[in-house]
Formats: structure tokens, sequence, C-alpha cells
């Protein structure tokens, strides 16, 4: 069995520190397409796999320029780069320090190989986020017009009338984004069939969880934040609490479920036994989310839509 060459790239907005397991040779290279291009062209015919941190936009032109060379790579979470590194005693931190570990984290657990994203999808994402981007600004201007001069108060007015226009031209962007491909068309509408999912909520999944679908009700709950993990040691039990996982994801499921409650029926059975246990409004609605997150991944993985017990 041919073990992978793995090389550790730590990503910054200006250059790309990168560390050859095999050679042992540190190297930075601008990041940039060129530059990338004409590394990747140095390393002719050998099995590599590059390892690198999720850096959100500044990674794109290394893994475009990776997909393109067919060659594997595998985006790691930062934080779990940073255990890593904890783990192996290594408290120092330089973009070469870095580029090493990820290299030795490649060869010490053998993270599988990212799979490319979908164009299609990840341009959804993007939309998406600008839309956050957007939707947190009017969060900030709404605050200050209540504390604001009446000499301030046109300038936020304006500005608020400027964002509902930009976040109502995004949303109309997704919607024909995902009208006009017919795998998140079909996605969209079973996932809109869910009592509290609507459109934003529905977007969200299919930007930010690709692997709805695809894995395993716990699978899917972790990577969101919504799976309840132990705390125990020895004959102490103590409480479980849902941690990490895709905060996007995760708050907009939270909203979802506060309408799913407000709604009764769909889950009835669930609130009212949680009730009759005591258990406080929050925890209530953290499960109704878990809930709404398992029925999604099975009627998407199902091909259906929801239908009410």
């Amino acid at each position: 069995m041919v073990h992978p060459v793995y090389i550790g790239c730590d990503v910054s907005k200006a250059h790309l520190d990168l560390f050859d397991a095999a050679t042992q040779k540190a190297v930075r290279i601008a990041n940039t397409g060129t530059a990338i291009d004409e590394w990747l062209a140095t390393l002719d015919g050998r099995e590599a796999q590059v390892v690198l941190e999720a850096t959100g936009r500044y990674d794109r032109l290394l893994c475009s320029a990776l997909e393109r060379w067919r060659r594997p790579y595998c985006r790691v979470n930062p934080a779990r780069a940073r255990d890593f590194a904890r783990a192996t005693g290594q408290l120092a931190k330089t973009d070469t320090i870095d580029a090493r570990l990820l290299a030795r984290m490649g060869e010490t657990l053998s993270p599988p190989v990212t799979t490319p994203p979908d164009p299609v999808r990840q341009q959804l994402e993007s939309l998406h986020t600008r839309r956050d981007q957007l939707v947190a600004m009017r969060q900030q201007e709404r605050a200050r017009l209540h504390t604001a001069d009446p000499s301030e108060r046109d300038s936020i007015a304006r500005h608020l009338g400027w964002l509902d226009t930009e976040i109502a031209a995004i949303e109309q962007q997704c919607q024909l984004l995902v009208r006009t491909n017919v795998t998140l068309n079909e996605q969209s509408t079973r996932l809109r069939s869910i009592p509290g999912i609507g459109q934003i909520t529905a977007f969200t999944l299919m930007a930010h969880m690709p692997e709805l679908g695809d894995s395993s009700p716990g699978s899917m709950a972790a990577l969101a934040g919504l799976a309840p993990f132990n705390a125990d040691s020895g004959i102490h039990r103590g409480q479980r609490h849902i941690r990490a996982g895709r905060k996007r994801v995760r708050d907009a499921l939270y909203m979802a479920a506060l309408v799913a409650y407000r709604l009764k029926s769909p889950f009835a059975r669930m609130v009212q036994a949680m009730q009759a246990k005591g258990k406080p409004f929050k925890v209530m609605i953290i499960a109704i989310a878990r809930k709404l997150l398992v029925i999604a991944n099975a009627i998407l993985r199902d091909k259906t839509t929801f239908e009410a017990a």
C-alpha cells in the first residue's frame, strides 16, 4: 500500500506557506493564481495531498487550482488544527510552523479528501453570506436609530432604505438561482414542506449544509452543533451540552424551531413530554431544531416531503 505524501499549507491573504513532509522543505509563494500554478507544476507526477485550514475566501484560489490540476486536498477546521498542535505540545505559532503541523496532521490522522463544491451551490453560499452581512448592518442601523440625534436620523433612514432594497435584490438572485437549478429547486421544495422552515432557512441549509441527505442523523446534528455531548467522569454524570458546529445553520434552525413551536401541532407530543419533565424552554427549542434537521436529512435522502405523523 502506497502512503500519500502530505504537504501542509498555511493560507493567508497575501501568501501561502507550504511544507513538504517528504522533502522536509518549506517554501512561501504568493497567493495568486499564477504562483500557485507554477508551484503545482513542480510536483510533476508525485502523489501528494495538500492539507490546509479552511480560511473562507482566502483559500479559494488554491482550492480551485488543486481541482483544476486534479490534486487531492483536505480543508480542515482551524480549531481542529490548533487542538492537534496543542496535543503534540507545539505552542509556538508561525506560518511555517503551522504548515509543518498541517503536514504532520495529515500523516497522523489521514483526514478524508475534500469533495470539490458544486459551483452553483457555492454561488448560493456567496449570495447568502452577502445577505447575512447586509442584514447584520440593518440590525445595527435600526439599533442606532433609537438613540440617534435628529441630525443623524435622515442619514440612517436613507441607509436603511438602501439596505432593504439590496437585501430584497439578493434574495431575488437566490430565488432565481435555485429555480433554474433542478437539484436545488427540488431540495428547496422538500425543505419548505417542513413546518417552520421557510425560504431563507431552506437557502441556509442548502448553502451551508451540502452534506444534508447524504449522512447519518447523528453526524448532521454534530455538524450543526445540535448534538448534546456527554460530560461524564467516573460515577459523575454531568449535564450534556451542545457545542461547536456551524453556527449559521444552528441559528437558522433555532429560528425555524421557534416558528414550529408556535404552530404547536407538528411537534405537540414532543413539547408536552418535555414540559412534563420540567425541561427549560430553550432546551425544548433546541430539541425541535435538532428534530427539524433530522427530518430535513431524511426527506432529502428519501426524496420525499414532510408528512405529519
